[in-house]
């Protein structure tokens, strides 16, 4: 990670435990609307939202479930995938995967995650990049936490995501009810009410689903 961009992710966003997985700490914006101004009004062009200084539902909620059910992960190969915070990468380290690989497309994200499993005492692998036209590597669980909030981005995940699956990757999916996901591709595996920045969400608690691919229903993307 770059010095530039872990002074940034320090300087406006402090260490506190997430609201529904209390066990793991993270860089969180105290004031999600400033933090958000700020970014667009500086690099508007350039620079993606600061997704990494909040605590989605989603990713909430898969954290949560991983969590909870340490056997999805424990001893495998993990990627987290639009890994934002690191959240879910997290939770997987601490619950025992063998590795953990967490890809996203913007630096100060990565640097986001690095810092944030430091802080939690965990070995997470930040990467920066886009590899959706790509594979999973040697990922055997891959998990993506609240990643289908627009139209163009959920059909790249979900091919993304198809292909691995059909590769023998378990592929499961935290989402809090976004309009583009697929929901015909997967079954529930659980349920979730999960806090969330009101000044983000317009509630306090959104319903959040863990979903799991099921690569091979009809007509499914290729």
């Amino acid at each position: 990670m770059s010095d530039i961009s872990a002074a940034f992710v320090r300087l406006h966003a402090r260490l506190a435990p997430v609201p529904f997985v209390p066990e793991v700490h993270l860089h969180q914006a105290d004031e999600p609307i400033g933090l958000w101004e700020l970014t667009e009004g500086e690099f508007h062009s350039a620079q993606p939202p600061p997704f990494w200084a909040f605590a989605w539902a989603g990713g909430q909620g898969l954290a949560r479930y991983v969590t909870d059910h340490p056997e999805v992960v424990a001893g495998r190969r993990v990627l987290d995938l639009a890994a934002g915070s690191g959240l879910v990468a997290i939770a997987a380290a601490r619950a025992g995967a063998a590795a953990v690989r967490a890809v996203e497309v913007d630096e100060r994200a990565v640097a986001a995650v690095a810092l944030n499993a430091e802080a939690n005492g965990v070995r997470v692998d930040a990467e920066l990049g886009d590899i959706l036209d790509g594979d999973a590597g040697d990922a055997e669980v891959v998990l993506v936490g609240d990643a289908f909030y627009s139209e163009a981005m959920a059909r790249r995940m979900l091919r993304f995501l198809l292909r691995v699956a059909r590769a023998g990757a378990r592929v499961l999916v935290g989402d809090p009810g976004r309009a583009f996901l697929p929901r015909d591709r997967f079954r529930e595996l659980a349920g979730y009410d999960v806090p969330v920045p009101e000044a983000l969400e317009s509630v306090r608690v959104k319903h959040t689903t863990v979903w799991e691919l099921n690569p091979g229903l009809p007509g499914a993307a290729r």
